[in-house]
């Protein structure tokens, strides 16, 4: 991971009252535990019962300002190489011990600390603790996983930086533009030039210096014996010793600013401009921390908030805006920004901006801006406190940024004492107009006649020589066995109970939590399938717009009012349903679900408002047409399924946007959106007797038509399979995409359907992210998804790599493919890949959106809510000659349709000589409401 500036769109706060904000007590407090053994790791633990998992993780006071000089990107690259070797375990075990028995693992690198997370069944957690042990204190650190390594962190610049048209600004040129001396300045993800540049004896020095059990926290929540897991915490991390040397720490101060500064970047595929604006901020154990994250929240959290009101709602001269606080364990910075709407410019950017930030210098918020910002705040952080893992985040973060663990808890109450003043006071102090740093960003093409890039070469620094103890992956007969497991802790699943209401609207409630959090959703069985021809995306247009105004509130008061709550509330459409969901506290649920209701039942679809999305979409469009990844994925369904109902892009093109009238959303939402032809779900900390009279109070009166719902059509694809290149220049990277028309929901062969899309790309260890990403460093990641849908889904194998690779990143995806068709997998693989499903599923289940998610999935397509308890046992027992049988007849490589979006000059010969079918299109000609997906030749 790398620096990320947060970004947030809002909308105006129009004429408000204050909602009183949360009391810091309604969100429960993290009960935890702290000791610390004699060789200097920290350790928390925090039991909860009500769940059959544990989380355990490993925070490390280490990261990218820590990186060697010369050495950007070492931190992060470090992080890979922990999932690697170690004295009695070869590489890629912890995959073994985790995904393979249903959990997950992952790491991140900030900026001032790495932390390493997994998430496994309760009984696992010994073996867990004996993990983490091995890669702190016998890491194997050798030449040929540095090299691996370091090709897989390349493709993740490549796709996160380079093939992003605003990966540079973010990524780049922002921390650059905005540091002129602390290490903050540099790149979390490195660079390519200082990465090649390190040996393995850089590596293995860095490890030595920060890899150390006085620099590590050890957190662990989830179900267990806490005398148990001491005395396991002893045996394994107790014997671990500290060098002898002192931790590094960086000392480096940023001087303050003096006068403003300008820095212009340029990208590539850069379609609209952008402008940030930085200053310098305090540190994140500052008093003045929390002001300065309310005042964040009032400029752009939520739906309601300043810089969204201004520059996108009112004056509509940008298609993005942003601000964050960015406050580190070491002094960071505040930032705003916007990208620009199409035909605007980034003076007109600044200026606007400028105008915002000087507001709150020259006067407080409003009280209803407060309250509202406060409410927005504090149930973000009871979001977070819904997952074991959300809560040992709040743990770890608090102790590696502020110093203190208990922070997680005291930071509630803090937010809630900052006052208005406060927040003017902070506005004065951090962000003076003289002190500011503007970021422009242009594309390339814009790039003033007879100026020449700059690219400033990566300082030669001297490689350290490492002398230490070199760790090596023990004989196999010496290797110390892992620890058993413990008797398992056996899930308990949520109990549905339904009812349909005399208007024909299925009512679905699950209390399946203490935490005060209810999530409804509403799902409308109509999705892109209902566009009419030449409309591709009006169905979505439709759902998105529902939050847009309605016949008694403005698209602002529905937002100031739902964010008021504490609430969110949110509408959007797919190929197969809309949809509306909520998630609130449950004392606020009355008030927010009769904004639910209303905006299901009464959007107004108002000229002005649909100008205004329109205009927002197609600033949209013109960026992700920019994104190799993107535009592969809008090509796949007028590929696989042209002439049918899911032959076009559904969320439009921008040809079809710009056809959009109000009367085309009207038609459609009349003859679509009706209690018969929908289904709400609720779940969290709601009782079913109160979700069935909730329902009724707020849904009982949508009146149902007399006639009959109009019926979805039976998707039967018969186009031919195509090879498509998409050309676009300039790219950082190509996405590779290996597509076929997929399964119905109700086929018989569903469950052997996803245990062999599992096998083949279901997560980490699967087979296709084993061959291109672990065993070649081609790619950040390869992955495989089996999409079923009412009568025929999509199967996709997908994978980013450099434009060069393309061809033999196609024939590893195809080989994986009829290797599959060919043998069926060993006993193991299987178990391992079963294991993902349920265990992914189970995750799922954790949280009230997850819950609604599955429930709602199901009454879309028919499948009685009992499948949610029969689900595990289904996939045990899916054989492994069903796997191969379902791959045979299902996944046959020879008639698939390939569709790679990069810049083609890498590629095209290569995929030529694989498939003569070839069609290249350049992504300037590309017209994805033709069949042909060319724009027609202009007439002479």
């Amino acid at each position: 991971m790398f620096r990320t500036f947060a970004c947030a769109a809002a909308l105006s706060l129009g004429i408000a009252t204050a909602v009183p904000a949360f009391a810091a007590d309604q969100v429960p407090p993290i009960a935890y535990k702290e000791r610390v053994l004699a060789n200097g790791m920290k350790v928390y633990s925090s039991i909860d019962r009500t769940t059959p998992n544990v989380t355990v993780q490993v925070w490390y006071g280490v990261g990218s300002k820590d990186d060697p000089q010369g050495r950007s990107g070492f931190a992060h690259l470090f992080e890979h190489m922990m999932f690697k070797a170690t004295k009695d375990l070869p590489s890629e075990s912890i995959d073994r011990f985790t995904e393979d028995v249903g959990g997950i693992n992952n790491a991140s690198t900030y900026d001032d600390f790495t932390n390493y997370y997994e998430v496994v069944p309760a009984n696992h957690l010994e073996r867990l603790l004996w993990v983490e042990s091995q890669r702190l204190g016998s890491l194997v650190v050798d030449e040929a996983t540095f090299k691996s390594e370091r090709d897989v962190v390349k493709e993740e610049l490549r796709q996160r930086v380079l093939a992003s048209p605003y990966g540079r600004l973010f990524a780049l040129y922002l921390p650059q533009a905005s540091y002129t001396t602390h290490p903050y300045k540099r790149p979390g993800i490195g660079s390519i030039e200082e990465l090649d540049a390190a040996t393995i004896d850089d590596v293995r020095a860095f490890h030595a210096a920060y890899y150390r059990p006085d620099n590590a926290a050890l957190i662990v929540v989830g179900n267990f014996d806490q005398k148990a897991f001491d005395a396991w915490v002893d045996k394994y991390m107790g014997p671990l010793r500290p060098p002898a040397e002192p931790l590094k720490r960086v000392t480096a101060v940023e001087p303050a600013r003096t006068g403003p500064g300008v820095f212009t970047g340029y990208g590539p595929n850069v379609p609209l401009p952008a402008v940030a604006i930085t200053w310098l901020g305090p540190k994140a154990a500052d008093p003045d921390a929390s002001a300065l994250k309310v005042l964040d929240a009032i400029l752009s959290s939520g739906k309601s908030a300043r810089l969204y009101d201004a520059l996108v709602y009112d004056q509509q001269i940008s298609a993005q805006v942003l601000s964050s606080a960015d406050l580190p364990e070491q002094p960071g910075m505040f930032a705003v920004g916007s990208i620009m709407a199409s035909g605007h410019t980034i003076e007109e950017g600044e200026k606007a901006l400028l105008a915002q930030v000087k507001r709150l210098r020259d006067a407080p918020p409003t009280a209803a801006e407060l309250s509202e910002a406060k409410n927005e705040l504090v149930a973000g952080k009871l979001r977070e406190r819904e997952t074991i893992d959300g809560r040992a985040f709040a743990l770890g973060y608090a102790l590696r940024t502020e110093g203190d663990a208990a922070q997680a808890n005291k930071e509630l109450a803090e937010l809630q004492a900052v006052t208005a003043a406060d927040v003017q006071r902070v506005a004065a102090k951090y962000l003076p107009d003289d002190r500011r740093m503007t970021i422009r960003y242009l594309a390339e093409s814009d790039r003033p006649k007879g100026e020449t890039a700059t690219v400033a070469a990566a300082p030669v620094i001297a490689s350290v020589k490492y002398t230490g103890p070199i760790t090596e992956l023990a004989p196999e007969g010496q290797r110390v066995a892992p620890p058993p497991l413990a008797n398992p802790v056996s899930p308990v699943l949520p109990k549905p109970a339904e009812k349909t209401l005399a208007n024909g609207l299925r009512v679905i409630v699950a209390q399946s939590t203490t935490l005060p959090l209810v999530t409804a959703d509403l799902t409308v069985k109509t999705g892109a399938w209902a566009d009419p021809d030449g409309l591709a995306g009006v169905a979505g247009m439709t759902a998105g717009m529902l939050t847009e105004g309605t016949k008694t509130r403005s698209a602002p008061e529905i937002a100031q009012q739902t964010e008021a709550l504490g609430a969110t509330l949110a509408s959007g459409g797919g190929q197969e349903s809309s949809s509306v969901t909520l998630n609130v506290m449950p004392g606020n649920l009355d008030a927010a679900m009769a904004i639910m209701a209303d905006v299901a039942k009464n959007p107004a679809f108002a000229a002005e408002e649909l100008e205004r999305q329109r205009a927002q979409t197609l600033d949209g469009l013109s960026v992700a047409y920019q994104e190799p990844g993107q535009l592969a994925s809008f090509a796949a369904g007028p590929t696989v399924f042209a002439g049918t109902a899911f032959g076009h892009v559904a969320g439009g093109t921008p040809a079809s946007v710009a056809r959009f009238a109000t009367g085309d959303l009207v038609k459609l939402h009349a003859a679509y959106y009706r209690p018969d032809n929908a289904v709400l779900v609720l779940t969290g900390k709601i009782t079913p007797a109160q979700g069935f009279a909730l329902a009724e109070k707020t849904f009982g009166d949508w009146k149902k038509p007399a006639t009959p719902t109009p019926a979805a059509p039976t998707i039967t694809p018969s186009a031919k399979p195509r090879a498509i290149a998409i050309d676009l220049p300039g790219t950082g990277q190509a996405a590779v995409s290996v597509l076929k028309p997929g399964i119905a929901r109700s086929d018989a062969a569903y469950y052997p359907g996803i245990v062999a899309n599992t096998v083949l790309g279901g997560g980490y260890s699967a087979r296709l992210n084993q061959e291109i990403r672990i065993k070649r460093g081609l790619s950040y990641g390869a992955s495989s998804s089996l999409t079923p849908r009412r009568t025929t889904g999509l199967f996709r194998a997908a994978a980013q790599t450099k434009n060069e690779s393309a061809p033999q990143v196609l024939d590893l995806i195809l080989a994986e493919m009829k290797g599959l068709t060919a043998t069926p997998p060993g006993a193991e693989e299987l178990k391992a890949r079963k294991s993902v499903l349920i265990g992914g599923f189970g995750r799922e289940l954790e949280t009230t959106e997850g819950l609604a998610d599955i429930l709602g999935n199901l009454a879309l397509y028919g499948v009685p809510l009992s499948e949610m308890n029969a689900y595990t046992g289904k996939v045990e027992a899916v054989t492994g000659a069903q796997v191969q049988d379902f791959a045979a007849a299902r996944l046959d490589p020879a008639a698939v349709s390939v569709i790679v979006a990069g810049d083609a000059k890498g590629f095209t010969e290569g995929l030529k000589a694989r498939r003569p079918d070839l069609e290249v299109i350049p992504a300037a000609d590309l017209d994805l409401d033709s069949p042909t997906l060319r724009k027609a030749a202009k007439a002479p």
